[in-house]
């Protein structure tokens, strides 16, 4: 019998067979990749930061090529113009008419690499197509493929000649995924693997954009208990009830996560629970997903980056501090 969309079993077996041709190009970096296909089947864009050379934009070019949708790639740069991204008009000379030239984002899957390296000019060009799915050229609005993702990825290190991306468009990234280096094992695996400079990796379409589209219906289908839907507000507002507090020496941060978290929540932990092979989100897989939705909707104050106090580390107080609902299938 052949397994359709809903089945419990199909969402494990979706994520092994473009897991497993991801891994062609891309050792280790397993939590990354499922959270990379969270975003797929959620709908949403991914920030990606890490130091050079671990394979973010292997990643998800690998990624793209595996679920055999159009990839475009825009290296960001200091002198980059938004109508280098979105396009712009050109005169025709044999009409005597304008006509649209569209640019790299008319693509299925979009990487903008290095992104806080142009100014918020060019970064602001993102963001009716990572919000609205459309852009605007000419005063002519154009639809974007489906389906559509933005993926960027940025140095955390490099200060010099950087742009820190507004809070505007950060909000608008469904995670915040931080790339660590790979273990002892899995680099010693990629210099036997890859150490050979003529061999090269090779990756195949093992899905597309019309099966994507279809599974998000089994997605929508995954449930969600008022309990969960109870507990994830609970922690997105607690983190705006740690940035009201008043008065507070230990005051960590300015400003809390706003609704497109709980969103987010909602939605990325359907879509993981089905990846999962569960049929129901548990609040285990809420504070799973918690440290990369809210890393990057949470705003630190002075005082918390002096004592070198992360986003991170105040998310985790406020899962220890929410409490947790029992019976919640």
């Amino acid at each position: 019998m052949s397994q359709t969309p809903a089945s419990p079993s199909a969402g494990p077996a979706w994520s092994r067979k473009l897991r497993d041709e991801i891994g062609k190009a891309v050792i280790g970096q397993d939590a990354v990749v499922e959270r990379l296909l969270v975003a797929l089947l959620a709908n949403g864009h991914v920030l990606l930061e890490g130091m050079p050379g671990l394979a973010k934009t292997l990643l998800i070019r690998s990624l793209g090529t595996a679920l055999g949708v159009q990839f475009e790639r825009i290296q960001f740069t200091p002198d980059l113009l938004p109508s280098d991204v979105v396009g712009t008009m050109i005169f025709q000379p044999k009409t005597g008419e304008f006509s649209a030239h569209r640019g790299p984002i008319f693509a299925n899957l979009v990487l903008a690499d290095e992104i806080n390296r142009a100014p918020a000019k060019v970064q602001s060009a993102l963001l009716e197509g990572m919000q609205e799915r459309q852009v605007t050229i000419g005063g002519r609005t154009h639809p974007l493929p489906k389906p559509f993702f933005v993926m960027a990825t940025q140095n955390p290190v490099e200060q010099e000649g950087t742009y820190p991306l507004p809070e505007a468009q950060t909000d608008r990234f469904l995670f915040k995924l931080l790339v660590d280096y790979p273990s002892q094992t899995e680099e010693s695996a990629m210099m036997e693997r890859w150490g050979q400079v003529t061999r090269q990796p090779a990756l195949a379409p093992v899905s597309n954009g019309e099966e994507l589209l279809s599974l998000r219906t089994a997605v929508d289908q995954v449930h969600v208990s008022p309990a969960v839907q109870g507990y994830i507000l609970a922690v997105v507002r607690g983190t705006r009830a740690l940035a009201g507090k008043s008065g507070d020496a230990k005051r960590h941060l300015t400003f809390g996560a706003s609704p497109r978290a709980s969103l987010a929540l909602y939605q990325a932990g359907r879509a993981l629970a089905w990846l999962r092979g569960q049929d129901f989100v548990s609040p285990a897989l809420i504070q799973d997903l918690a440290p990369d939705i809210l890393r990057h909707r949470v705003g630190l104050t002075y005082e918390a980056e002096a004592e070198e106090i992360t986003a991170d580390r105040v998310i985790a107080q406020v899962l220890e501090r929410t409490p947790v609902p029992t019976g919640a299938a």
